[in-house]
């Protein structure tokens, strides 16, 4: 009872500020202002703890509101700027009527009127390129091959050797650093003119006709001095171009046909020709590479580059295997820049070769297996690094491509 007594009289004081403010407004007739819906909601919604977040998405829409005009006024400003020039939209089309001014004329200025795009000037000036007409001379740099020269001036491989016959000897193996070689302007044959025939016909000898030599510039012959091409009285031993002219090589590699039975044939070739052989080994028809690389160091198989067989990579002194079966008819010296060459008859229309041996450790008339040791790889003979020169030949020489299993 005591306790409902105490609460009932903390009820009925009021609080002195209030009482103050009351007190105050009834002694001056002001009227107690009434708080508003939104203040009260206001009041209520910070009375729950929810002021400080209304306070953070208030400021963040203000910012997303002043951001958005921002936006709004530079584009406006640029479309502005598009075209200063525009025509007003307000003003009527045609000319602008005088409002009476009198025209002032300007001083004259000394500007250059320029017409059309100003460019500027070339440093450099492109000359059209002519075609060559005379011979150029080329000393053959360290790592120079018949085909890498040929493709540096243009030419096929063929006409390098036909332009420089008494320094190669068709054989692109004759190559050496610093021979200067006679690099023609065009394709074709560089040969000495002898006479002992009509002109004519040593023309048709290398497929062209007398006037194709005559009238090439290069050549330096008075046409008109010349009154009958196919009898033209050139002199004796000079040296003429005969453009897009072919020949037959001379041959420099291995006869064909050196056989077991018939080894004799191949007795031009050097000490290393053999005998007689009957019977031996007989080859399975199928080969296997005969060094351990299976990659070129050197020429690939050219008929255009007179080069009949395939340079494979290697060491000096690793070792050299028979492609196939067969027995051994030539095994020594060859005195035509294979140096030291083993020749392996197959017994079934096949011949091998493999030159610029190091060295070999067979015989004459020996019968080996296929993948059997032979000889080791050289550099003998005229050779432009440690390789090996391997050949197939088959009544005729063969792409040993053709016949070697993937590498």
């Amino acid at each position: 009872m005591m306790k409902n007594m105490q609460n009932n009289f903390k009820e009925d004081v009021p609080n002195p500020a209030e009482f103050g403010k009351k007190r105050e407004q009834a002694t001056t007739g002001t009227p107690i202002p009434q708080r508003g819906f939104l203040s009260r909601w206001m009041s209520s919604l910070v009375d729950m703890g929810l002021g400080e977040p209304l306070l953070r998405i208030g400021t963040n829409l203000l910012s997303i509101l002043a951001i958005g005009i921002v936006i709004a006024l530079v584009q406006g400003f640029f479309r502005q700027m598009e075209n200063p020039f525009s025509e007003n939209s307000g003003q009527a089309p045609g000319p602008a009527e005088s409002e009476g001014v009198a025209p002032v004329s300007a001083p004259a200025l000394d500007i250059p009127i320029i017409d059309g795009i100003a460019r500027s000037a070339q440093i450099h000036t492109n000359i059209p390129s002519r075609p060559r007409e005379e011979i150029s001379i080329y000393t053959v740099q360290e790592g120079d091959t018949v085909f890498g020269i040929a493709e540096k001036f243009g030419l096929e491989p063929e006409t390098v050797l036909w332009g420089n016959y008494e320094i190669l000897l068709d054989d692109p193996h004759s190559l050496r650093p610093g021979q200067e070689l006679n690099i023609l302007p065009v394709n074709g044959v560089y040969w000495q003119w002898l006479g002992g025939l009509t002109f004519g016909s040593w023309a048709e000898f290398y497929g062209v006709t007398a006037a194709d030599i005559i009238e090439f510039p290069g050549n330096n012959i008075d046409a008109k001095s010349i009154r009958d091409y196919e009898n033209a009285n050139i002199p004796v031993e000079t040296w003429l171009i005969i453009p897009k002219g072919e020949r037959e090589f001379v041959s420099w590699s291995a006869p064909l046909g050196v056989t077991r039975e018939n080894p004799a044939s191949a007795r031009v070739l050097g000490a290393g020709a053999c005998d007689p052989v009957s019977g031996g080994a007989i080859g399975y028809g199928y080969y296997v590479y005969p060094t351990n690389k299976h990659y070129l160091s050197g020429f690939d198989y050219s008929e255009k580059a007179n080069h009949f067989g395939i340079d494979l990579a290697g060491n000096e002194g690793e070792g050299v295997y028979a492609a196939d079966a067969g027995v051994i008819v030539y095994a020594g010296w060859n005195d035509y820049g294979y140096g030291n060459m083993i020749m392996i008859d197959h017994g079934n229309g096949f011949q091998s070769l493999y030159a610029h041996l190091n060295a070999f450790n067979v015989g004459c008339g020996q019968s080996v297996g296929q993948g059997e040791g032979i000889g080791a790889v050289g550099s003998t003979g005229r050779s432009s690094g440690p390789h090996l020169h391997f050949e197939l030949m088959a009544g005729a020489k063969v792409n040993p491509w053709d016949y070697l299993p993937p590498p």
